[in-house]
C-alpha cells in the first residue's frame, strides 16, 4: 500500500539544488542530494608548510554569512531576537499567545501565584486567552468548579479574552462561550502567520495549519509563561512531508494524516517539527490544513506547519486586525528527512485500537462490526467536517443502522450545521440532512467524550463498544471505557460506517 503512494529519504540533511523558487523556498519538483563526508585517502603525514600568498584584499564588511533556515527556526530565531539558530539550540523565545482551558488553567495558575507571588500580575492580560470547554457540560462538581476558577483570576486579572460560560442548561445564552479551544482560536482571529502559540494541550499544534509555531505545554512551563511572558525551548530539527496530486473526492486531511503517522509511527517525529508542503497541502482548506497539523503530536511531533499563502490571508481577513509577518523556509534549509506522496493513489483510511499508527485500509475492515459512531473534537467536529458527513449520508438517502453521535467543536460550527446548506442537496442544512438520516440531535459544542471526562459526559463509553470516531486518540479508555474499541476515520469514513453498522470504505456511497 504504501509503495505506490510515498517515497522516503531518510538522511540527515538535504540541500536544494534548485535556485530560489519564491517566497515558499521549495517546489514539488525540487531536486535533493544528499551529502556525506568520506575519509580522506590523504596520508595524515605534513611534509611541508608554505607561507600563504599575501592579500591587498580589504577584509569584508557585510557581516557573518548567514546560514539557511527552515520556517520553524526561522520563528524561533525571531522569537529569540537571534539572527540564527541551529536544531538542538535552547533559546528564550517571547511568547505571542498563551492558551489555557478549563483542566489546566487551575494548575497553571495555581503554579503562577505559588512562583510569582498570590498579587502578581501575568505579562500581558491581553496575549492570554482562557477558553472552557473540556469538561464543560456535566453535573460533576470538580469540572465546574475549574471553571469558577478560570473565572475568578480573569476577573482579578482583567483578562481580555476569557470565553465564559456560565449557564450550562442553554450554551446559546452565553454568548463570550465558544467551544473547543484549537477552533475557537483560529475563529477568533488569535493563529497568526509568523507568532509564537503554546498552549496547555498536545493539540495546540493545531494552529501551525497558518505558518506559525505552535505546541503544547505542561502547567509549570505555562505558570512561568504566565508571569514571564517567555519560555526555554529547544529548536527542533523538521521533516518535511511533500503532497503532490489532485486529491480524490473520497480523501479528506484525516486520511493523509492517518497515512503519514501509519508511515513513519507514533514516535516517528519525537521533538521534530513538520512541515507540510505540495500543491496537494497548497489546495486544502484552512480547516482541512488544521486536521493536518492537528495530529503532528500523535506522530511525537514538537510542532506541524503549513507555510501561510493566500487561502491563509483570506481567511484571517476579517478575523484579526494585528499585523503578522510570515516566514517561509529558505530554498537551501536543512531539513533532517523528507518524505514525498503522490495523494492521488491514496485509499480511504482508519487507524486500528489502539494506536493511531496501527494504519489500515478501510475496505480491509469491511467485517468489523461497530456498535456506533462519533463525530466531533478539534479533529474532526468543524463545520467542513460536517458538511462531509452530511455529503455522504446525502448520497445513501438511508438511514443509520448504529447510534450516530454529532458534536460541534465550537458555537459558531454548530450554527453552521443548522444554517449552511449542504451543497446538491436542494438547499437542505446539515441538521436536516442528519435528521432524515436518524442521527442523534447535535450537542452543544464542546470537547464531549474525545477524553472520555466525567460519566455523565455527552456520548461516552461507558461500557466496552467499538466505535468509529472523527477524534484523534483511540489508547484505552481514550472515550471512556478502558475495554472500548476506536478505530479513528475521516468523517467520510464515519458516516458511511454509520449507515452499514460496519466499518465501510466510503466509496461504496461516493462512487
Amino acid at each position: 500500500m504504501a509503495s505506490s503512494a510515498i517515497s522516503a529519504t531518510p538522511t540527515s540533511s538535504f540541500i536544494a539544488n534548485k535556485k530560489d523558487l519564491g517566497r515558499f523556498g521549495f517546489s514539488s519538483t525540487s531536486q535533493f542530494s544528499i551529502h556525506k563526508c568520506k575519509k580522506s585517502a590523504i596520508p595524515m603525514k605534513i611534509m611541508s608548510v608554505m607561507t600563504p600568498q599575501q592579500s591587498d584584499r580589504r577584509p569584508a564588511t557585510t557581516g557573518t554569512v548567514k546560514t539557511a533556515l527552515t520556517l520553524t527556526e526561522k520563528i524561533l530565531a525571531r522569537a529569540s531576537e537571534k539572527p540564527q539558530l541551529s536544531p538542538g539550540e535552547n533559546v528564550w523565545v517571547n511568547v505571542d499567545i498563551l492558551m489555557t482551558h478549563d483542566v489546566c488553567g487551575p494548575g497553571s495558575i495555581g503554579i503562577f501565584k505559588k512562583e510569582f507571588g498570590e498579587n502578581a500580575k501575568v505579562w500581558d492580560r491581553e496575549k492570554l486567552v482562557i477558553i472552557p470547554d473540556h469538561y464543560i457540560f456535566t453535573s460533576d462538581e470538580r469540572a465546574n468548579r475549574n471553571v469558577d476558577i478560570l473565572r475568578d483570576f480573569c476577573t482579578e486579572q482583567n483578562i481580555k479574552y476569557f470565553y465564559d460560560i456560565k449557564d450550562l442548561s442553554n450554551f446559546k445564552v452565553n454568548p463570550d462561550y465558544k467551544g473547543v479551544c484549537h477552533v475557537a482560536l483560529a475563529q477568533e482571529g488569535h493563529c497568526r502567520p509568523g507568532e509564537v502559540l503554546l498552549g496547555t494541550d498536545s493539540h495546540t499544534c493545531t494552529a501551525g495549519a497558518f505558518g506559525q509555531f505552535a505546541t503544547g505545554i505542561g502547567n509549570t512551563d505555562a505558570g512561568f509563561v504566565l508571569g514571564a511572558g517567555k519560555l526555554l525551548l529547544k529548536v527542533p530539527p523538521t521533516l518535511r512531508f511533500v503532497m503532490d496530486g489532485e486529491m480524490p473526492d473520497y480523501l479528506l486531511a484525516k486520511d493523509l494524516i492517518l497515512q503519514i503517522i501509519g508511515e513513519i509511527s507514533v514516535s516517528g517525529a519525537t521533538y521534530k517539527a513538520m512541515e507540510f508542503t505540495g500543491t496537494t497541502v497548497e489546495s486544502l482548506t484552512m480547516e482541512e490544513r488544521m486536521t493536518l497539523c492537528n495530529m503532528v503530536v500523535e506522530a511525537g511531533g514538537k510542532n506541524g506547519v503549513v507555510p501561510a499563502d493566500s487561502t491563509t490571508f483570506k481567511y484571517l481577513e476579517d478575523k484579526t486586525s494585528i499585523g503578522y509577518e510570515p516566514v517561509y523556509s529558505d530554498a537551501n534549509a536543512s531539513f533532517l528527512s523528507e518524505y514525498r506522496f503522490d495523494v492521488s493513489k491514496l485509499e480511504p483510511l482508519v487507524a486500528k485500537p489502539h494506536s493511531p499508527d496501527n494504519r489500515a485500509l478501510a475496505r480491509e475492515c469491511k467485517d468489523v462490526k461497530i456498535d456506533r459512531v462519533y463525530i466531533g473534537s478539534c479533529t474532526g467536529g468543524k463545520t467542513e467536517d460536517f458538511l462531509a458527513a452530511a455529503k455522504v449520508f446525502l448520497a445513501s438517502g438511508k438511514k443509520v443502522k448504529v447510534p450516530t453521535f454529532l458534536v460541534p467543536a465550537t458555537q459558531k460550527v454548530w450554527m453552521d450545521v443548522y444554517t449552511l446548506p449542504v451543497p446538491g442537496s436542494g438547499g437542505k442544512t446539515c441538521s436536516q440532512i442528519f435528521e432524515e438520516a436518524g442521527c442523534d440531535t447535535p450537542a452543544s459544542p464542546s470537547c464531549g467524550a474525545c477524553l472520555g471526562g466525567p460519566k455523565d459526559t455527552y456520548a461516552r463509553m461507558n461500557e466496552p463498544m467499538v466505535c468509529v470516531s472523527t477524534t484523534n486518540r483511540n489508547f484505552p479508555g481514550r472515550m471512556g471505557h478502558r475495554e472500548g474499541q476506536i478505530y479513528l476515520a475521516s468523517p467520510y469514513t464515519a458516516a458511511a460506517s454509520a449507515l452499514t453498522g460496519y466499518v465501510t470504505d466510503p466509496r461504496e456511497f461516493l462512487q
